[in-house]
């Protein structure tokens, strides 16, 4: 049973990848999930400019998952792009290749994040463009619209020769609308989905628990959206899908990738489960693809088109 997997002609050791925005991007910790096993890793989305986190409480885990508004604090890709760097060279060393996202509010300023981070020579670029709880220039992310969405995928591709993974929103009426825009853009590969908006309020107080009043829902809550947004892209586009959302076990990773993901990506399991989660889930889908007669992840890939 082999897990090998390629993205964009990128070789990664395992399907199983840390999802942005999780750890952050300190070298030693990318690094550290990448000796447990991890497939790849994705750093936190850095922007041209500092960016400070949301006022507190910004973080809640409301029984089925997460929900947060931290913000996109991070302290800008030149800042940034001397650790991912770092963690490149360690990371390199262990074959686990590094995707580093970005994030802008302008088309201009994607297009000088993927320049800046580029000098580090990650292995993918992650275009963030879908973020439920910061505006952009229109004031609304850039991944609500198939024109804005392409708009954005068109200068990062001008602005660097490192393939780009979009990364898209569920918060739309036909993601692979704007996944086939992407697609026609540019985009190398896409990522699905981002957190999905939402909003919980404290009865006894009698207003929103966020101090940014509403923030994105992650974990186990909102992997049937995801399973279903991989479907629909997996049909809509010819380029590779990393599936994100909700994703804590091999079965959980498995049933992404037959609804056709090349990718799986992990990140609330990593609270719920440790920083070894993702080396635990490839075993378990190493497990359970042996256990249903696959020889590796492509044989299962998609495979729910092919029955349905």
């Amino acid at each position: 049973m082999t897990l090998q997997s390629d993205c964009c002609g990128v070789y990664f050791p395992n399907p199983i990848v840390l999802a942005s925005g999780i750890l952050g991007t300190e070298a030693g910790l990318l690094v550290r999930v990448a000796r447990s096993g991890a497939g790849g890793v994705t750093s936190k989305s850095a922007s041209p400019r500092h960016r400070t986190r949301h006022p507190n409480p910004t973080v809640l885990d409301w029984g089925y998952g997460l929900i947060n508004a931290v913000g996109l604090a991070n302290p800008g890709v030149a800042a940034e792009a001397p650790i991912l760097r770092a963690a490149k060279a360690e990371l390199q060393r262990l074959g686990v290749p590094l995707i580093a996202s970005i994030f802008a509010e302008t088309v201009a300023g994607f297009a000088f994040a993927a320049e800046t981070v580029g000098r580090a020579a990650p292995d993918l670029i992650e275009v963030n463009i879908s973020c439920p709880n910061v505006g952009h220039e229109l004031g609304k992310p850039f991944a609500l619209e198939p024109e804005s969405a392409a708009q954005v995928t068109a200068a990062v591709k001008k602005a660097t020769e490192i393939p780009i993974i979009v990364k898209l929103s569920p918060n739309v009426t036909d993601i692979a609308e704007i996944g086939a825009a992407v697609e026609m853009a540019g985009a190398d590969a896409i990522a699905a989905i981002n957190s999905v908006a939402g909003m919980l309020i404290d009865i006894h107080a009698g207003r929103p628990i966020l101090a940014n009043l509403e923030g994105g829902i992650s974990g186990p809550a909102i992997r049937p959206l995801a399973v279903l947004a991989v479907y629909k892209l997996y049909e809509a586009v010819n380029v590779p899908i990393i599936g994100i959302g909700g994703v804590s076990t091999g079965a959980d990773a498995l049933e992404m990738i037959m609804a056709g993901a090349t990718l799986v990506g992990v990140g609330s399991a990593v609270r719920s489960r440790g920083l070894e989660a993702l080396g635990t889930i490839a075993t378990e889908l190493d497990a359970l693809l042996a256990e249903l007669g696959y020889t590796s992840p492509d044989d299962a890939r998609g495979i729910a088109h092919v029955t349905s």
